[in-house]
C-alpha cells in the first residue's frame, strides 16, 4: 500500500479548550513534510488523532484513505514514533523489537535489518535501561520501520541525537521519501528541518498558518525558515483565554 495523509476539518476540543481547530491539509508520498508549530500549537494532538489514539471532535484524519482503526495490518502501513518511552528496561533492544515483530506477524529477520538501518547493531544486546536518549530514539525508529511501512509519522525524531546522528536521520528520512514513502515529522529544531524537508505545514493556536513547499516559504523573500516561522506564528499561539492540555 502506498498512500498519503489527508486531514479535513480536523478539530479536537477538551471542554472549553479547542486544541485543534478545523485543520485541513494533505501530505503526499515521495517527500519529507515538516509539521511545525510553537509549544501548545496542537501538533501532538493532531498526530495522536492520525494514529487513532485520540478521537476527533469533528473532521477526519485518514492514512491511505482510511482511518487508522480501519487498517488491517497497521504496522505494515504506518510506522510511528511519538516519544522515546514505553520500553521494558530489562529487555535488550533486540528483544524489544522481537516482541513487536512477533505480535505483528512480521518476519524475525526484519529485526536485524532495522537495527542496522538505525545504527544500533552494536548496542542491540544491551539492556534498554542503559540506553541514552538518542539510543532510545533510534530504537523507537527501528520499531517504526519493522513493518516496512509506506507512511512514517514522527514526533521530534531527532531529540537526543548528536550531530552525526542527526545527519544519519536526515539521510534515512530522505532515502525513505525517495523510495516513494510518505514522511511526516514534527520538530522544534528548525535548522535541521530546513535541511531535511521538502514541504512544511505550520500551525499555531490549533489553526493552520501555512502549507506548501519549503522553497516557496523561504525563497521569495530570502527568509530563513526560522524567520518565516516566527512571522507566521508570533501573532497567534492559542486562542485568548484558552489553556492547552498536556502535550504540544
Amino acid at each position: 500500500m502506498n498512500g498519503g495523509i489527508t486531514v479535513a476539518g480536523l478539530t479536537k476540543r477538551y471542554g472549553p479548550v479547542t486544541a485543534v481547530d478545523g485543520l485541513t491539509f494533505t501530505v503526499e508520498p515521495g517527500q519529507v513534510t515538516g509539521f511545525l508549530g510553537p509549544n501548545g500549537a496542537g501538533k501532538t494532538t493532531t498526530l495522536r488523532m492520525l494514529l487513532g489514539l485520540v478521537a476527533p471532535t469533528a473532521g477526519s484524519a485518514l492514512i491511505g484513505g482510511q482511518r487508522y482503526a480501519e487498517l488491517a495490518e497497521p504496522r505494515q502501513v504506518v510506522g510511528a514514533v511519538l516519544e522515546a518511552t514505553g520500553f521494558h528496561p530489562d529487555r535488550t533492544g533486540r528483544d524489544h523489537l522481537r516482541v513487536i515483530a512477533c505480535s505483528a506477524g512480521i518476519q524475525r529477520s526484519r529485526v536485524d535489518q532495522v537495527l542496522d538501518r538505525v545504527g544500533l547493531t552494536d548496542a542491540a544486546d544491551r539492556r534498554v535501561r542503559g540506553y541514552s536518549l538518542g539510543m532510545r530514539q533510534r530504537l523507537g525508529l527501528a520499531a517504526a520501520l519493522l513493518g516496512d511501512p509506506w507512511v512514517l509519522i514522527l514526533d521530534e525524531p531527532g531529540n537526543g541525537l548528536d550531530p552525526a546522528g542527526l545527519a544519519e536521520l536526515r539521510d534515512l528520512l530522505r532515502g525513505l521519501a525517495g523510495d516513494g514513502r510518505t514522511v511526516l515529522m514534527s520538530s522544534h529544531v528548525l535548522s535541521e528541518v530546513a535541511q531535511t524537508v521538502d514541504h512544511v505545514i505550520i500551525i499555531a493556536g490549533g489553526t493552520l498558518r501555512h502549507v506548501g513547499k519549503l522553497s516557496e516559504l523561504t525563497g521569495t523573500q530570502g527568509e530563513t525558515l526560522e524567520a518565516a516561522f516566527l512571522r507566521l506564528t508570533s501573532d497567534l499561539t492559542r486562542p485568548a483565554g484558552a489553556a492547552a492540555p498536556a502535550g504540544n
